[in-house]
């Protein structure tokens, strides 16, 4: 009897923190509007359809592969691609997020670098790609 009232509430804790997770990430790209600032900077605003049913079909399909322990083996290139897509998507969600908080202007004006705006950006996207380069090369083929 104890052991089934356990599993009942292992069920129903993770189920609620499921949830929770859940009502923020979508609170999240709703508040923020990350989906319509996404589609204002690609310029593809009449494709906006897509990209939420994308957003939606890709958590849904990653928490599946997550729950399911499920692994790829892929060849190199493969392996590439796939971090590739994934790194864009983050990437623009950054960039979308960045932009609603207008965080980079007020930074650059508070340091008085509104000349060299594009550099700062720049400068950020490499270091991103660098800091991402060094840490798959280095530390995950080293654990």
């Amino acid at each position: 009897m104890i052991h089934v009232l356990h599993v009942i509430l292992v069920v129903i804790v993770g189920l609620s923190a499921g949830l929770a997770v859940g009502c923020g990430f979508v609170a999240f790209i709703t508040v923020l509007d990350i989906i319509p600032r996404m589609m204002q900077i690609l310029g593809r605003q009449i494709h906006i359809r897509q990209l939420e049913r994308s957003v939606v079909l890709g958590a849904i399909l990653w928490t599946q592969i997550y729950f399911y322990n499920i692994h790829f083996h892929f060849f190199p290139m493969g392996a590439g691609f796939i971090g590739l897509l994934q790194g864009m998507f983050t990437g623009m969600l950054a960039a979308a997020l960045t932009e609603v908080l207008n965080v980079f202007p007020i930074l650059a004006k508070r340091l008085r670098l509104e000349s060299v705006l594009t550099w700062l950006l720049m400068a950020f996207v490499f270091g991103k790609i660098a800091g991402s380069l060094f840490d798959w090369f280095v530390y995950q083929q080293l654990s």
